[in-house]
């Protein structure tokens, strides 16, 4: 290992062959380009093609009895889930004498997951995650996003901008956590917190109109709920969540329940918004 001080190893044994590997990524990645994977390639004639199918918005439950038939049928190529926070990553991996015969075998399962899921799949690509993947919508549309976030404090616009680039569409990004900041900072009316509170259908949709109104972006995008684990009640439990999205003046308001701890649910709520506003832009035109 040139790269530290963990060795890899390799033991040869009569119907298989082990290869361990240091775990930090600095260490592990030229391992494997370097000694690694010429040692796999030798060791058989055959090629692997693999392609990352991201769903978004589509339980894993729900996912995998859509492919069942595809599943229960697979041979070459072999189809995984892999289940993630409000996210489904199917991998299709097909082998082949050469690159282009394994990807002739794969892409057409591909295709056809994409057919069955439709705008859930946000990417094709292993390395792109569901905010760059909104970026780079926005990006293509020429389109400017702004965020108030209230139960999820932020993360939504941090995850913005963790994209490289995101400054081309990004316009603002406000944590109006307090009702007080819901009402100077978005106009959103005391009559309204009062009478429906502030985790409510309404109050998202006058803080979606009021953040539209300050910050002059063509997509806004808020949050209001409760991340717990106090402030529940019967008619709204902890994890009640309204998502607002705003394209260019058509709003949505959607109400979701997660389940799980602060943190999984600020995490899940932050991934729905994000999915939400992908999907509203892909239906406005």
């Amino acid at each position: 290992n040139p790269n530290g001080t963990a060795p890899g190893i390799c033991i040869e044994g009569d119907r298989c062959t082990l290869i361990l590997m240091p775990g930090p990524p600095e260490e592990l990645k030229p391992m494997f380009r370097d000694i690694v994977e010429p040692q796999l390639r030798s060791m058989t004639d055959q090629v692997f093609y693999s392609r990352m199918v991201k769903v978004c918005g589509v339980g894993e439950s729900r996912a995998e009895t859509e492919i069942l038939d595809l599943i229960d049928g697979q041979t070459n190529p072999t189809i995984a889930t892999y289940a993630k926070l409000q996210e489904v990553d199917i991998r299709v991996t097909a082998s082949g004498a050469d690159r282009e015969e394994a990807r002739e075998i794969a892409m057409p399962v591909v295709e056809e997951l994409q057919k069955r899921f439709g705008n859930h799949v946000f990417t094709l690509d292993e390395d792109v995650n569901l905010e760059k993947a909104l970026v780079d919508l926005l990006q293509n549309r020429e389109m400017t996003i702004a965020t108030a976030e209230s139960c999820t404090g932020g993360q939504i616009a941090s995850r913005l901008v963790n994209v490289p680039g995101v400054s081309e569409v990004f316009a603002t990004g406000l944590v109006t956590y307090a009702n007080e900041t819901k009402q100077s900072l978005l106009g959103v009316k005391r009559q309204t917190l009062q009478r429906f509170g502030a985790v409510s259908e309404e109050t998202a949709l006058e803080m979606a109109k009021g953040l539209a109104t300050v910050s002059r972006a063509d997509v806004v995008l808020v949050t209001t709920g409760i991340a717990g684990p106090d402030g529940g009640t019967e008619e709204k439990p902890v994890g009640t969540v309204y998502i607002g999205v705003g394209v260019r003046g058509e709003y949505t308001v959607k109400r979701y329940n997660f389940r799980g701890n602060r943190g999984i649910i600020r995490e899940a709520a932050s991934t729905a918004a994000l999915d939400l506003a992908r999907m509203r832009i892909l239906e406005n035109r």
